[in-house]
């Protein structure tokens, strides 16, 4: 049976609203040490966070659009580490996606890779915009530039966020490889546990007190 620890384990506690300030953030921190969270996840121009304690600190690159050059995203990602930021969630350029230009999305996530240094690169796909091809080649793609996880969604974009069927698709291409990110529409803990059972080995929550507390220790 998968426990509330099991699954404080593996979330990134999440804080992305445009009109989060730094009192939410420090706030943020304080709820991720107190409920045993793994991470959590703010956007980059809240870096530095004062006494993370033992979390992980991770940020946001190209974020919600994916649709910025690929030096900025880059030359984004090099100062979130500089900032502090242990890992770096960024997104695919979609339209190249959906164009078909995966040599070019490969590209994309390679130069950020080379720019995060020692973090680590979770590749935020977008699953609910594409179809199960372009998951699984956008996943393929993501593991031969180097990247250590491969993200379902933002949980901005209007088509949705994760779906039981997309991780499943994505651990089963991946194969242990790479991490699966479980994010977007994650609400209860009912759906924290099928996502992890479908194959995410982390989950990106702004709810985490919420749903751990429906789950048995």
């Amino acid at each position: 049976m998968t426990t509330r620890s099991d699954i404080a384990a593996i979330i990134d506690h999440t804080l992305l609203k445009p009109e989060s300030t730094k009192a939410d953030v420090d706030a943020l921190v304080e709820q991720g040490k107190k409920l045993g969270v793994k991470a959590v996840c703010v956007s980059p121009s809240q870096l530095p966070i004062e006494n993370p304690g033992d979390l992980t600190v991770a940020t946001v690159v190209g974020f919600p659009s994916g649709a910025v050059k690929t030096e900025i995203k880059a030359a984004e990602a090099k100062r979130a580490v500089e900032d502090g930021a242990d890992e770096v969630d960024m997104v695919v350029n979609l339209g190249q996606v959906k164009a078909g230009e995966f040599d070019e999305v490969e590209r994309d996530i390679h130069e950020v890779k080379q720019a995060c240094g020692h973090a680590q690169l979770k590749v935020i796909i977008e699953s609910a915009a594409l179809t199960d091809d372009e998951i699984v080649e956008v996943c393929k793609r993501a593991e031969a530039a180097g990247a250590d996880y491969v993200k379902t969604s933002t949980g901005f974009h209007p088509a949705g966020g994760a779906s039981e069927h997309a991780v499943k698709l994505m651990s089963d291409t991946v194969g242990g490889r790479l991490g699966v990110k479980a994010s977007g529409g994650i609400r209860t803990g009912e759906a924290a546990v099928a996502m992890a059972e479908a194959g995410a080995t982390r989950l990106g929550l702004s709810a985490s007190e919420q749903i751990l507390s429906e789950l048995d220790a």
